[in-house]
Formats: structure tokens, C-alpha cells, sequence
């Protein structure tokens, strides 16, 4: 005897199905918009104080402790900022916290930001006492302007247009404080991770809300 035909699929089943494919297609394809304007403008500001005070610290291992510290509360700034930012698009759109864009946004950041973290380690050399003035003058503010930027620019190419050139910014910056000796590296932190969020920061919170 011939085997029973299965019951297709109901026809409202197959429209989900299509719809639910075609919903994650348009999200994996559309930009991370949750980038905070305000966030960004509230680091800038951090980093402005922590540069001031920076300059004026007595030895580097004071100067480098006090940036790592200025380092942990601005990415807990930033990362509240976004959070916040992207809590109040599911409260309006119903869509996921952690969205596509913003998997391929961070998964695409952090791996720089590792990068800067380890290199530090191996500069700094915590085994061993004493830190080289130009170490920290110099090689460190370079090299986290530059990192920092790469992160942003990678990460920018699945965000709004203004982050990918923010980065490119960043790694300008970088570029002059590894190269050019007469700018000191407070002020180029300054100029960087205060002035650059500052001015980016603005921007979004105009073109794409807070």
C-alpha cells in the first residue's frame, strides 16, 4: 500500500516562517544606531579632567594609575549610555536588546581594545618597578589613541557613518603623538578621547538622538 501524504504545512506557518526570515535578513543587513551621543560627550568630558589632572602628577606610575582608573569609569559610563540607548529602542520598536547590528558592532571593537590592554601589560611590565618616562610621555597615549581608533573604525563598518570617521580621527591623532615629539601626550589624550568624543558625541545626539 502507498505510505500516507503528509499534511503540508498550514499556510499561516509558512508565512511566519517567511516572515521571521526575512525580519532577521533585514536586521543582519541594517546599521548599529544605538551609538550614546550623550555617552560619548560624558567620556569626553571624563577624559578632559583625567588630562588635567594627568599632567600634573608627580611620577609616571602615578600618572599611569590615575588613567586606568579614568579608563574603568568612562567604559562604565559608556557602556550605561548604551544600554540605556538600546532599552529605550525595544521599549519603542519591540525588538531585541542585543541586536544583530550590535553583536557585529561589539564583536568587532573588543578584540582592539584587548590588543591595547595587553600591550600595556607587556610596556608596562608590572613584574618589574619603575616605569620609563618615555614610555608613558610618548608609546602608551600613542598607542591607546591608535588601538582605540582601529576598534572604532572596524566596528564603525556595521554603524552610522559618523564612527568609522571618528576612528579614522582617532588614528590620525595617534599617528602625531607616536611621531612628533612636541606634542605632549596628555594633550593628545586630550585632544582624543576628550575633544573627539566631544565633537562626534554632538554630532550624533543632532543626526540620531541621545
Amino acid at each position: 500500500m502507498a505510505a500516507p501524504i503528509p499534511d503540508p504545512p498550514a499556510l499561516h506557518d509558512r508565512a511566519l516562517q517567511d516572515l521571521s526570515f526575512i525580519r532577521r535578513t533585514m536586521e543582519g543587513a541594517s546599521a548599529f544606531t544605538d551609538v550614546p551621543g550623550w555617552g560619548l560627550v560624558l567620556t569626553g568630558l571624563i577624559a578632559l579632567g583625567a588630562a588635567f589632572l594627568a599632567d600634573r602628577q608627580p611620577s609616571p606610575e602615578r600618572w599611569l594609575a590615575l588613567w586606568m582608573a579614568t579608563a574603568v569609569v568612562a567604559t562604565s559610563v559608556g557602556s550605561w549610555a548604551m544600554h540605556r540607548k538600546m532599552r529605550r529602542r525595544v521599549s519603542t520598536e519591540g525588538a531585541q536588546v542585543l541586536s544583530v547590528p550590535a553583536r557585529k558592532f561589539l564583536l568587532n571593537f573588543w578584540p582592539a581594545i584587548l590588543a591595547g590592554a595587553l600591550l600595556t601589560l607587556a610596556l608596562v611590565d608590572p613584574l618589574t618597578p619603575g616605569l620609563e618616562p618615555r614610555i608613558a610621555a610618548r608609546v602608551l597615549p600613542g598607542l591607546w589613541l591608535l588601538l582605540y581608533g582601529v576598534g572604532v573604525t572596524t566596528a564603525g563598518a556595521f554603524s552610522i557613518r559618523a564612527v568609522p570617521m571618528m576612528g579614522v580621527s582617532f588614528i590620525a591623532l595617534a599617528a602625531l603623538a607616536l611621531f612628533v615629539p612636541a606634542l605632549d601626550g596628555d594633550l593628545a589624550m586630550a585632544l582624543g578621547f576628550g575633544g573627539l568624543h566631544i565633537g562626534f558625541g554632538t554630532l550624533i545626539i543632532r543626526r540620531h538622538g541621545g
